[in-house]
C-alpha cells in the first residue's frame, strides 16, 4: 500500500484529494496538512511514500517544502498538485524532483492515471538491478511522467478552459457575460466553465449587486 499526505490548505480540495487518494486501488491516505509546518510535522512521525503538494500554502510555497523535506533528508516523492501555472515554478520543480505536476483543475480520473502510473515506476524500480538499456529507462521516466492532457468533464476542452482562467486571473471579477465577451463564446459556455472552476475551490463566486433586477454572479481567482 502507498502511503500518501496530502497538502492543501483549502479544506473542500483536501477533502476531494484525500477521497480521489482512496478511492484509488493500492493506495491510502496517511495524514492530510494544510500548511508547510504541518507536513514536515506528519513527516517526521509517520511512514509516508508520496506528497500530494499545492504550491501555494499559507506559511510557505511548495518549493521552499520541497527544499526543507530534501534537506531533512525524507526518502519520499512529491507530486505537485496545483493551480500555480508560472514556469519558473514548474522548472524549480523539476530541479528538486518532483515526480509530476498536475495542474488544478482537474477529474478524478486525472488524479487516478496518475497515481496508478506512479504506482508502476515504483514497482519497476522495485525490482532492483541494473536497466538492460536505455528503453528501459525510458519506460521507468515515461511511467512516472506520462504526456497527454488530463482529461476534463464531457464538452469541455483545455484551449477553452484555459482561455477562462486565463480571462479570470487577469481581472478583478467578471461575470459570466463579461467573460464571454472576453474568450469570444457564449454566456453559457462561459457560465459552465466558471463554475467548474468554482467547484474546483479556484474561483470565489458572490452575487453582483448595483444595477437593476436580479443580481449577477461575480467570479474571482482565489
Amino acid at each position: 500500500m502507498i502511503r500518501v499526505l496530502v497538502v492543501e490548505d483549502e479544506p473542500v480540495a483536501a477533502e476531494a484529494h484525500r477521497a480521489y487518494v482512496d478511492r484509488t486501488p493500492g493506495f491510502t491516505t496517511a495524514a492530510v496538512a494544510g500548511t508547510g509546518a504541518a507536513a514536515l510535522a506528519a513527516l517526521s512521525r509517520l511512514p509516508l511514500d508520496l506528497v500530494l503538494l499545492d504550491m501555494n500554502l499559507p506559511d510557505t510555497h511548495g518549493i521552499e517544502l520541497c527544499r526543507r523535506i530534501r534537506g531533512a533528508g525524507a526518502e519520499v516523492d512529491v507530486l505537485a498538485v496545483t493551480s500555480a501555472r508560472e514556469l519558473s515554478t514548474v522548472r524549480a520543480a523539476a530541479a528538486h524532483g518532483v515526480v509530476g505536476y498536475v495542474l488544478k483543475p482537474f477529474t478524478y480520473p486525472a488524479l487516478r492515471g496518475r497515481l496508478l502510473a506512479y504506482a508502476d515506476y515504483r514497482a519497476l524500480l522495485a525490482r532492483g538491478g541494473d536497466a538492460v538499456g536505455q528503453s528501459e529507462i525510458d519506460r521507468a521516466l515515461d511511467a512516472v511522467r506520462p504526456s497527454g492532457s488530463a482529461p476534463l468533464p464531457k464538452g469541455m476542452g483545455r484551449e477553452t478552459l484555459d482561455a477562462v482562467v486565463a480571462a479570470v486571473r487577469g481581472a478583478d471579477g467578471l461575470s459570466a457575460a463579461e467573460t464571454a465577451e472576453r474568450i469570444g463564446a457564449s454566456r453559457i459556455t462561459a457560465r459552465r466553465y466558471l463554475e467548474y472552476l468554482a467547484d474546483s475551490g479556484l474561483v470565489d463566486r458572490a452575487p453582483r449587486y448595483g444595477g437593476a433586477g436580479r443580481p449577477e454572479l461575480e467570479y474571482r481567482w482565489r
